[in-house]
């Protein structure tokens, strides 16, 4: 199952973001399972390097690592990780910045697309 996850929520204050990545998490794992994430908007700064959260917060950046970790890929908006002032060298390791062209062909090779 080819499954492709568009996530537009900022990284923390919605829990959006936390559980497209949970399940995109759960679904990497498994047997015959592709994953593919997009984020866009406001979730492109959920790939940005070095996140520190408070001790017992969930940390995206981690929760991205493990997604790619179980042979997933993580493609961030390129326009939206400019208007966020965002460089190639703020994102997190295995990571691309990424273009709406890349979306459309994720979104055709993709069974399932869910957005969060």
């Amino acid at each position: 199952m080819k499954t492709l996850f568009i996530l537009n929520d900022g990284p923390y204050g919605s829990e959006r973001t936390y559980n497209g990545l949970r399940l995109a998490g759960a679904v990497a794992k498994l047997e015959g399972g592709a994953v593919r994430v997009f984020l866009i908007g406001d979730a492109a700064s959920s790939a940005h390097r070095n996140q520190k959260v408070p001790t017992g917060f969930y940390n995206v950046e981690t929760m991205i690592g493990n997604v790619i970790r179980h042979g997933g890929e993580v493609g961030i908006c390129g326009t939206c990780m400019d208007a966020r002032g965002m460089g190639e060298s703020d994102i997190t390791e295995n990571t691309h910045r990424s273009t709406m062209v890349e979306l459309a062909e994720w979104t055709a090779w993709a069974d399932k697309v869910l957005v969060f």
